[in-house]
């Protein structure tokens, strides 16, 4: 793996704080809605954003 630059690593460092974010809220969101569709598809889109959160935390090394 290629060393990543200072600017680099705040890029993702951004880009890890956004994706955590949604992460969290669309879960705190998926345990609220009393529709269970929706609640599946809150529940959906926070493990796509986990996934990328993880994803760019491998980059990191993290």
């Amino acid at each position: 793996m290629q060393d990543v630059t200072s600017k680099e690593l705040g890029m993702i460092s951004d880009a890890l704080t956004a994706e955590g974010l949604v992460c969290k809220k669309a879960r705190a969101y998926s345990k609220t809605l009393t529709d269970m569709q929706l609640a599946e598809c809150m529940t959906k889109i926070a493990d796509e954003h986990e996934q990328r959160y993880n994803a760019l935390l491998k980059l990191i090394g993290g």
